[in-house]
């Protein structure tokens, strides 16, 4: 005999429907004919770091919010799960790996003009962390979504800007230059405010909360560096010194990009930490 309590509703949702499956799998439109095998992975590959872009964003964006709130602790849980999936998009450059540089010439002219230069999503989420540069907002101005979501970003302090204001409120002494700076522009990296994050590594047990929050930090930033460098490696090893699609200087830009850091003021206090034990042992 059938029991009918365990036969599923089909009027109820479903994971297919809740997921939007059929509309999600249909969106991987090949350009190359006849289609090359490849060119799968290189759609989807980008697809998915697209996803991850968007939940990079919605993760930033609550972490501005806990910590203009004082909830350090929420801030830091969001905050390790970025970290988490800068992780993954590091290891899906091996995937991408797979494809050799015969296979991928196969499409690649294909692909232009478009470019991984124009991932916007991409752009908003440096801009939010603190990565800010007014010349991309130009690169963008043709695409309203893009320009709209990157002027909305650069209008707002980044989240580097929230926590340096949290440091305050906590009273760690921010310097005021610092504090009082356009949000809207690049603040040139701050010796003084690198001195007094130094100070908090000198502190801890007075600064211990400052201190989680500064080395998560800048567990962040390292993996993005090392997601920036997974990226130039990957891309010499299938196009070597060759210009990228979209008319970009390939390998040539994105090494330089290996210059950027959300939080250079974390990075430049180590000089200083260096320098503090020095002297102290000295003295």
């Amino acid at each position: 005999m059938t029991d009918e309590a365990n036969i599923p509703n089909i009027s109820q949702l479903t994971y297919g429907a809740y997921l939007k499956i059929p509309d999600l799998l249909s969106l991987q439109q090949l350009q190359s004919q006849p289609e090359q095998h490849d060119e799968t992975l290189f759609i989807i590959i980008h697809q998915v770091y697209e996803l991850w872009f968007k939940q990079v964003l919605h993760e930033v964006g609550a972490m501005v919010r806990f910590i203009d709130a004082n909830e350090s602790l929420a801030f830091i849980k969001s905050l390790k799960r970025v970290t988490c999936i800068l992780d993954v998009l590091v290891h899906q450059v091996d995937i991408l790996e797979t494809m050799t540089p015969i296979e991928f010439d196969r499409f690649r002219s294909l692909l232009n003009p478009a470019s991984g230069f124009q991932s916007h999503q991409f752009r908003v989420a440096e801009f939010t962390l603190g990565i800010r540069d007014q010349r991309y907002l130009k690169l963008h101005q043709h695409d309203e979504v893009a320009f709209t979501a990157l002027s909305e970003a650069m209008a707002k302090p980044s989240l580097w800007d929230s926590v340096l204001a949290y440091f305050y409120r906590r009273g760690i002494p921010i310097p005021q230059d610092v504090l009082d700076f356009p949000c809207d522009q690049k603040r040139p990296v701050s010796q003084d405010l690198a001195k007094i994050i130094a100070g908090i590594y000198r502190r801890l047990d007075h600064r211990y909360n400052a201190y989680t929050i500064v080395e998560a930090l800048l567990d962040l930033d390292q993996k993005l560096l090392l997601w920036r460098y997974r990226h130039v490696a990957m891309v010499e090893r299938i196009i070597g010194i060759t210009r990228g699609t979209g008319g970009t200087a390939g390998v040539e830009y994105l090494s330089k990009t290996l210059q950027k850091r959300a939080f250079p003021e974390i990075w430049e206090a180590r000089q200083y930490i260096i320098t503090q034990l020095y002297g102290s042992a000295q003295s």
